[in-house]
């Protein structure tokens, strides 16, 4: 599993124009599935978002996780993180979980976030075409990875 976190003063995400979700201050995460991947890669990237200290504090050093601030999360499928780009110049996406699947983990990451850590979380469409929207704050830009 990936996961790739922006630090965002605003996202938003909108399908068929129509907005679908939006948060001002916090994160917009990028959410990558592999077939390996399971419930247990899923409570372990959780927790490291949660945790993961990116925000300044009073003395400006990255010193603040997101649940220290009370903001909010837009989580964003992307199956393409998975994007094989070895041989010629079009990627090959056989690395990414199969949609069906990667749709049930996707969505208990957000139910984990929100229930379990009670940040709210927001997601897109999966498997829809998505304009994602963003001010990238900083920028920050972190990726996590589960192996």
């Amino acid at each position: 599993m990936k996961v790739i976190v922006q630090r965002v003063k605003e996202a938003s995400c909108i399908v068929n124009n129509q907005l679908i979700s939006e948060i001002s201050n916090g994160y917009l995460l990028f959410v990558g599935l592999t077939h390996s991947d399971t419930l247990k890669e899923v409570e372990y990237l959780a927790k490291r978002i949660v945790k993961l200290r990116i925000f300044e504090d009073e003395d400006n050093k990255l010193n603040k996780s997101i649940l220290d601030m009370n903001y909010e999360i837009l989580s964003i499928s992307q199956f393409t993180l998975y994007a094989n780009t070895k041989k010629g110049n079009r990627p090959s996406f056989t690395d990414a979980m199969e949609p069906l699947d990667a749709e049930k983990l996707y969505l208990e990451l957000t139910n984990i976030l929100n229930n379990e850590y009670h940040i709210k979380t927001f997601n897109g469409v999966f498997g829809e075409y998505m304009d994602i929207k963003l001010v990238n704050d900083g920028p920050v830009t972190i990726m996590l990875e589960s192996k």
